[in-house]
C-alpha cells in the first residue's frame, strides 16, 4: 500500500462522484418540479429540435381551429340573414300572386299590396346593408369579386374566389358570336280560309303543350291574338313575334314567327300545322326548331365558355376564372371588342390550416334588390327586384317572374353557404381536432417527464 502526501486521489474520486450524483439529482428534481425531461438544449438537442417543431404546428392548429370556429359563425350569421329574406321573398310572391287576381281586385287593393311590396323590398335592403360580423358586413357585396364594365350591352354578373382583381384598365371582353333564341317561321301565311277550314296549331316547349284550333269566322289578327293568349295560358316559354304597332289590316294574311325567350343553345321548341308550311314543314308533324346560340368570346385574351349570354372565364385560367359577363347585343361587335370589365377580389379569406397557404376563400354575394332577379325575360321590363309592381295584372305575373328568379338565387346562395360550411369548414374542423391531439401526444412523448420512471430513480 502506497502513501502520498501532495495528492489524495480517493478525496477527489469520491469528490467526483459527490458532483456527478448531486447533478443527477438536481435534474431528476428539475424534471419532476417542471414535468419535463427535456428542459434545456443540453438535454437532448436533436429531441429539442424536433419537441419545438411539434410544439409550434400544436399551437398553430390550435388557432386553426378557433379560426375555423370563428368562420362557421360568420357562415351561420350570414345564412340567418338570408333566411329572413328568403321569408320575405316568399311574402312578397304572396302579394304579386294576389295582385294577379284582377278580377276581383280593385285600384285601393292593388295599392295596399304595392304599399307592403315596397315595405318588403326596403327590408331585404335593410338586411343586405346591415348584416355583419365584427366590423365585416356580409351582404352588401363588398365581401365578394365586384366588377365594373365599360361598353354597351355589358353587365358585370359575378366572380369566383379564384379570378384576380384588374389593373385600372380592366380587362378587355372581346365578343366572337352573340347568344341567340330559337326562333321559327312559317313559309306559308294564315289566311281567312286556312282559319275557316279549322286549322289546328300544336307548340311543345319545356314539357308543355298547346293544342290551338282556329275558329271559323274570326279575322287573323283575332286569331293571332288568340294564339298568343293560348301560349301565355299554357305557360309555353314562347313569343309570337309580330308588329307592333299593326301595319296591316285584320284580315291581311300573317306569317306566323315564334321565337324562344331565353338565349342559348339548352333552349328549344317543336311545332305542328295541319297546313305545311304554316308552322311545320310537313303537315301534322312536329317540326324540331333549331336550338339558340350561346355566346362565345374571351376575357383578358383567356379562354371562356358561353351559356345563353352569360360569358364565363374557364376553370384554368390565369387571372379571369369564374369571372362572369352577360353580353346582351343581339349581333356581335364591330372588331370584336365589347369593351373592359375592371374587377376587384374581395373575398373572405379563412386560414383553416397551420402552414402557409392553408387558407379557403368564400365569396358572399350582393342581396340588395337591384342585385336580384336580374336578366329575368318579362313584358313589364322589370331589370331587378327593385323596380317590381303590381298595379296592374301584368305586371303581377311579371313580378312572380322576378321574385321566383331572386328566390331560386338566395336559396342557391344558402345552399353554396352550408356545402362551404359543411364540406370545407366543419370537415376541416374535424380533421384539426385530431391532427392538433396527436401533434400534442408525439410532443408528449418527446418532452413530458415520466414522474413514475423520476422518482424512481435513486442516485447515489
Amino acid at each position: 500500500m502506497s502513501l502520498r502526501i501532495n495528492h489524495n486521489m480517493s478525496a477527489a474520486n469520491a469528490h467526483r462522484n459527490v458532483v456527478n450524483n448531486s447533478n443527477a439529482q438536481s435534474k431528476t428534481m428539475e424534471k419532476l418540479s417542471s414535468g419535463l425531461k427535456i428542459n434545456r438544449a443540453a438535454d437532448s438537442p436533436a429531441q429539442l429540435q424536433i419537441s419545438e417543431n411539434l410544439r409550434a404546428q400544436a399551437s398553430g392548429l390550435r388557432q386553426s381551429i378557433d379560426n375555423s370556429e370563428m368562420a362557421i359563425s360568420l357562415m351561420q350569421t350570414a345564412e340567418g340573414a338570408l333566411e329572413e329574406v328568403s321569408r320575405a321573398l316568399i311574402q312578397a310572391r304572396q302579394l304579386a300572386v294576389h295582385a294577379g287576381n284582377e278580377g276581383a281586385n280593385d285600384p285601393n287593393m292593388l295599392e295596399a299590396d304595392q304599399s307592403e311590396l315596397n315595405n318588403i323590398l326596403e327590408q331585404v335592403n335593410r338586411i343586405a346593408t346591415s348584416t355583419q360580423y365584427g366590423h365585416n358586413y356580409l351582404l352588401d357585396g363588398s365581401r365578394s369579386g365586384n366588377g365594373v364594365t365599360t361598353g354597351d350591352n355589358l353587365e358585370f354578373v359575378d366572380g369566383s374566389t379564384e379570378a384576380h382583381s384588374s389593373g385600372v384598365g380592366g380587362y378587355d371582353i372581346n365578343i366572337n358570336n352573340a347568344a341567340t333564341r330559337a326562333t321559327h317561321s312559317g313559309t306559308t301565311a294564315l289566311t281567312q280560309g286556312t282559319i275557316d277550314a279549322g286549322e289546328q296549331i300544336t307548340i311543345s316547349e319545356g314539357g308543355r303543350t298547346v293544342n290551338f284550333l282556329t275558329e271559323k269566322g274570326k279575322s287573323v289578327e283575332q286569331t293571332l291574338n288568340d294564339l298568343e293568349t293560348a301560349i301565355g295560358d299554357a305557360g309555353l316559354n314562347i313569343d309570337l313575334m309580330r308588329p307592333y304597332p299593326p301595319g296591316t289590316s285584320s284580315g291581311v294574311p300573317q306569317a306566323i314567327t315564334l321565337r324562344h325567350r331565353e338565349f342559348g343553345s339548352e333552349h328549344t321548341f317543336q311545332a305542328a300545322s295541319n297546313t305545311a308550311g304554316l308552322v311545320s314543314s310537313v303537315s301534322n308533324i312536329d317540326e324540331l326548331v333549331a336550338n339558340g346560340t350561346d355566346v362565345a368570346g374571351e376575357i383578358n385574351g383567356e379562354q371562356a365558355t358561353g351559356r345563353g349570354q352569360i360569358l364565363t372565364g374557364d376553370p384554368g385560367a390565369d387571372t379571369v376564372e369564374g369571372i362572369k359577363i352577360r353580353y346582351t347585343g343581339e349581333t356581335t361587335p364591330v372588331g370584336g371588342n365589347a369593351g373592359t370589365v375592371t374587377f376587384s377580389q374581395n373575398s373572405l379569406t379563412f386560414q383553416i390550416g397551420a402552414e402557409a397557404n392553408q387558407f379557403s376563400e368564400y365569396s358572399l354575394g350582393s342581396i340588395k334588390t337591384n342585385d336580384l332577379g336580374r336578366g329575368e325575360a318579362n313584358s313589364s321590363n322589370f331589370d331587378s327586384l327593385a323596380q317590381i309592381s303590381v298595379l296592374n295584372s301584368e305586371q303581377a305575373q311579371d313580378a312572380i317572374r322576378v321574385i321566383d328568379k331572386a328566390i331560386q338565387e338566395v336559396n342557391s346562395s344558402r345552399g353554396e353557404m352550408g356545402a362551404f360550411q359543411k364540406n370545407n369548414l366543419e370537415s376541416n374542423l374535424n380533421y384539426l381536432r385530431i391532427a392538433h391531439e396527436n401533434s400534442v401526444s408525439s410532443e408528449s412523448v418527446i418532452r413530458d417527464a415520466d414522474m413514475a420512471e423520476e422518482m424512481a430513480t435513486v442516485h447515489t
